[in-house]
């Protein structure tokens, strides 16, 4: 049984993101949602938020499971037993900071092996970080994020603005 990683900071997960875990959960027979801790972000979420939130989002899909993780991505594969890593690339520049961190954790353990899958046209543009700051000048983001995650994103950011 082959098992696959999906890191990331998920900050708030997006349809782009959920994308990527459709396409990936085909690939592989087991596939982690790996919610991490971006050390040079300031998260709006919680982790327990972030997990409850992907879970709702993925329960359909009966091979993918949402863990929280800390330290190093490859550490935690160690820990699961995954040996493919998948990361999603929207563009030239994640392209040339994915391949340096492929290159990296292969060098830090020799028996992960890096996926990359292509977001496809209507997501390749908008990340989490766009979407926050669309989202605070008051835009409509369902188109960018599922119903749920956007009224939860809303609610923070009033909360935020109120506190």
């Amino acid at each position: 049984m082959t098992t696959a990683v999906f890191p990331g900071s998920f900050d708030p997960i997006t349809r782009g993101h959920l994308d990527l875990i459709k396409r990936a959960s085909r690939l592989f027979d087991h596939l982690i949602v790996a919610v991490m801790v971006n050390t040079s972000k300031q998260p709006l979420f919680t982790t327990s938020e972030k997990v409850a939130m992907i879970q709702a989002e993925v329960a359909q899909l009966s091979n993918v499971e949402v863990k929280a993780a800390t330290g190093l991505t490859v550490d935690f594969m160690s820990q699961v037993g995954a040996t493919a890593l998948v990361r999603g690339l929207r563009n030239e520049q994640d392209f040339g900071y994915e391949r340096d961190i492929a290159w990296m954790n292969q060098s830090l353990n020799a028996d992960v092996e890096t996926v990359c899958l292509l977001a496809r046209p209507p997501y390749a543009y908008f990340s989490s970080s766009l979407i926050k700051e669309v989202a605070k000048m008051g835009a409509d983001i369902t188109t960018y994020v599922p119903t749920a995650v956007a009224e939860k994103l809303l609610t923070r950011l009033q909360e935020q603005s109120n506190g």
